[in-house]
């Protein structure tokens, strides 16, 4: 729950809340999946970045690297960002903070073999399972993994 309680602390809700983390976690999930190559596309973007060694963390069997707010802000570009922070309801200066705590889990739970899925999507249950306390949250919290 820890996840839940930085998440819901900076969008200023309690993790019971749940609307704002409802919406980006859900928002990081739609757009992953909806970059040209999925997640794919996304470790791309990353590498041509200078940022590929950060996410090839969050994909491998080991530590996730942390990434800073400006740095996932340098990557995603300002457009994307400012798209995201609309679709889940959330500042525009508050989505890069809240999406470098996010990003690196939901990557993450997606990859627990440490290699990406077929076609680089991402399966929104298998990763609610993983992240715990917030698929019952997206009401997914009924599905056994």
């Amino acid at each position: 729950m820890s996840l839940l309680d930085s998440i819901g602390s900076l969008l200023g809700k309690s993790p019971e809340g749940g609307g704002g983390q409802q919406a980006l976690i859900a928002t990081a999930l739609e757009f992953v999946n909806n970059q040209p190559g999925g997640l794919n596309g996304l470790i791309q973007q990353f590498k041509d970045k200078g940022a590929g060694d950060i996410i090839s963390s969050w994909v491998s069997n080991g530590e996730n690297q942390a990434i800073s707010p400006d740095t996932l802000h340098s990557v995603l570009g300002s457009d994307t960002v400012t798209n995201l922070a609309s679709k889940a309801g959330v500042a525009p200066d508050q989505v890069s903070g809240l999406l470098s705590q996010i990003l690196p889990h939901v990557v993450n739970a997606a990859t627990p073999e440490g290699e990406v899925p077929a076609e680089g999507k991402l399966n929104a249950t298998t990763v609610l399972g993983a992240l715990g306390g917030i698929a019952s949250l997206l009401g997914k919290g009924d599905k056994t993994a």
